[in-house]
């Protein structure tokens, strides 16, 4: 059955999300999942000392994600409501202060100067598309044929396994029973470059991977 949390940016909200973890490590199972990655995203920041459950599941989360997005951040935050209201005023007002050199000497803007300023937005928009990120955030459980398999060497054959465009980040081995354990990784892919069907099919379940690897399934997979 789907949980619905909402709010989460409030004490309320907070609140429903601390007393749903009690006594769990995910939102759903026992590893990481997409909707605890859904979840993470609707928290605006670690919850306080008045929700541990809560804060504990933030620390754990943001570790695993934090592997795979090494780059240095700056700090984002998304406003709310009355809050994005300024943002959006001071948006507006930029293109006018950006435009006083291009006013006439009569101090009226004309209409060429109004088209010129458009057709600049325009060019602006357009330049930024390439830019948008076309990478994913994937996770992948590597299950090995018993439990004589050696999993050191396993996750070795696993990270040696180079592409372009492929990033391995954190893992760790996850109890499957009878003594098997299974290697569950996080990857971050750029998707024009990388095709997990292709990394799994070519590269982790085929000789000398195979020797130890018996299959890998796909988690999870979010556009980032």
């Amino acid at each position: 059955m789907a949980v619905t949390f909402s709010d989460l940016h409030t004490e309320a909200g907070l609140k429903s999300l601390e007393e749903y973890l009690t006594g769990k490590t995910y939102i759903s199972g026992d590893q990481i999942t997409r909707d605890d990655i859904k979840v993470f995203a609707a928290v605006s920041e670690k919850p306080g000392s008045a929700f541990p459950n809560a804060g504990r599941w933030y620390e754990t989360v943001s570790s695993l994600l934090a592997a795979s997005f090494p780059g240095k951040a700056a700090g984002v935050r998304i406003a709310t409501g009355a809050e994005a209201a300024p943002a959006v005023e001071s948006a507006k007002a930029a293109p006018a202060e950006e435009d006083d050199d291009d006013l006439d000497l009569f101090g009226d803007e004309t209409e060429e100067d109004k088209k010129a300023a458009e057709e600049r937005e325009a060019a602006k928009k357009s330049s930024a598309k390439p830019k948008e990120s076309g990478k994913s955030s994937v996770l992948l459980d590597v299950k090995p044929w018993d439990d004589e398999t050696d999993m050191k060497k396993l996750e070795e054959i696993v990270r040696s396994v180079e592409m372009e465009g492929l990033h391995w980040g954190a893992s760790k081995l996850v109890a499957v029973g009878y003594g098997i354990k299974k290697l569950t990784i996080m990857m971050t892919i750029i998707d024009d470059l990388v095709s997990v069907d292709t990394l799994i099919e070519e590269h982790l379940t085929v000789e000398p991977a195979s020797d130890y690897i018996q299959s890998c399934d796909i988690v999870a997979f979010n556009k980032i």
